[in-house]
């Protein structure tokens, strides 16, 4: 099984718009093209707060990831048929990459959250951040890799309430046109309190100090393995659609 994912840009405006379109015009369509899996993360009403990572003026931010889970990405082509269409219609640009997925932190796997209890096509509770990332020029691969798998990933669970974590590294773009990405990283929070408020951000308890100290060992991680300039962090809604290739969430059976 593969993992091939399709980021969409679109102007912030039409956030109100996006969930109701992706959940109920595009994922049934998907689904009925039957992937073993779906996800969908989208800007919603849950997760209109500024992102921790401001879009600079003038870019359009990404509003949108889908995630499909097929036998072999050779056969996407149907799935991107549909979504062309779709994005079209909504006058939002796409890229689909191939990606390795590490689910480092599940839910229920710490404190800040309890397993999954909620149907599939039902939001996830919380906030989900996504951002994408590019190694910085230059940087040996491994290099990147080791600082983001072995430094990174324990220290940001160490000193964040993150309750999941997926990974998605970016084999190759499959859009001849797809911006340059070299990972896609999906990050669940309890609350949007917990990513608006540093002190809650950083678990720093109302200690200034421990707040310091715990900025300063994140931005001493990320700027060594991501091109801060080009990264980019959106809030979004987290939608598992099918999480096997059986299971179809009630509401889109309708």
């Amino acid at each position: 099984m593969e993992k091939v994912q399709y980021v969409f840009w679109g102007p912030p405006d039409i956030r109100s718009a996006l969930a109701p379109a992706f959940l109920e015009r595009l994922a049934p369509d998907l689904l009925a093209l039957d992937p073993q899996g779906l996800s969908v993360d989208v800007v919603d009403a849950g997760s209109a707060i500024a992102s921790p990572v401001p879009t600079p003026d003038g870019e359009q931010p990404h509003v949108a990831v889908v995630s499909l889970n097929l036998d072999c990405h050779d056969r996407r082509l149907p799935f991107e048929d549909v979504i062309d269409a779709f994005a079209s219609g909504l006058s939002l640009t796409w890229a689909a990459y191939l990606v390795t997925e590490a689910l480092y932190t599940d839910y229920g796997d710490n404190e800040f959250a309890a397993q999954r209890s909620w149907a599939d096509g039902e939001r996830s509770p919380g906030l989900l951040t996504v951002c994408l990332i590019h190694r910085p020029e230059g940087m040996n691969p491994d290099a990147w890799y080791r600082q983001w798998h072995d430094v990174q990933s324990p220290v940001s669970a160490e000193i964040q309430p993150r309750c999941r974590y997926v990974r998605n590294e970016v084999i190759r773009a499959l859009s001849s046109d797809a911006p340059a990405i070299d990972g896609i990283v999906e990050e669940a929070w309890p609350s949007t309190d917990d990513v608006t408020d540093p002190m809650r951000f950083f678990c720093a308890g109302g200690d200034d100090a421990r707040l310091a100290d715990h900025i300063d060992r994140m931005m001493e991680s990320v700027t060594a393995f991501i091109d801060m300039d080009r990264m980019r962090n959106e809030c979004m809604g987290e939608y598992l659609i099918r999480t096997t290739g059986e299971e179809v969430s009630r509401d889109l059976r309708r």
